[in-house]
């Protein structure tokens, strides 16, 4: 039996600090057979919050990453490219070639505010409707 190429992904936030990273993790963990994803920050922060990795961990998924430029996947061919944010979707690159261009946007939880429970609670609402809401998606966009 002929195994599929896995197709590619790139998550594509402003700071590629949070939901960026959690998508990529949530992708490699939750469908590594059919997906490979990557990601990247329109102005990339230089860092990936820890709590975005805290609450990472707490699914039982180990995530290490760097902050990333889109321009350092430059060659690539991505299946998809798949915005977080409005401001990525707008600055979205157009080098992207024949990939296709997916946007949804979720709050940024590296903005939150309020007590050490209160914001770990809104990372871990972002974790949670970003695992709920891009398989799904991936999914509709290539019907495997």
């Amino acid at each position: 039996m002929m195994k599929l190429a896995k197709r590619k992904v790139l998550f594509l936030c402003t700071g590629n600090s949070c939901r960026s990273h959690m998508a990529e993790a949530i992708v490699n963990a939750q469908l590594k057979d059919a997906w490979e994803a990557f990601s990247a920050g329109t102005r990339p922060s230089g860092y990936v919050h820890p709590k975005a990795i805290q609450v990472l961990c707490e699914i039982g998924i180990e995530h290490e990453g760097e902050s990333k430029t889109p321009e350092q996947f430059m060659g690539v061919d991505f299946d998809l490219v798949f915005t977080v944010c409005d401001s990525a979707a707008e600055d979205c690159p157009v080098w992207l070639g024949d990939g296709r261009v997916v946007h949804y946007s979720f709050p940024d939880p590296a903005v939150a505010t309020g007590s050490e429970d209160e914001i770990l609670a809104i990372f871990r609402s972002v974790r949670d409707e970003i695992s709920a809401t891009i398989p799904v998606m991936l999914n509709a966009v290539f019907k495997n």
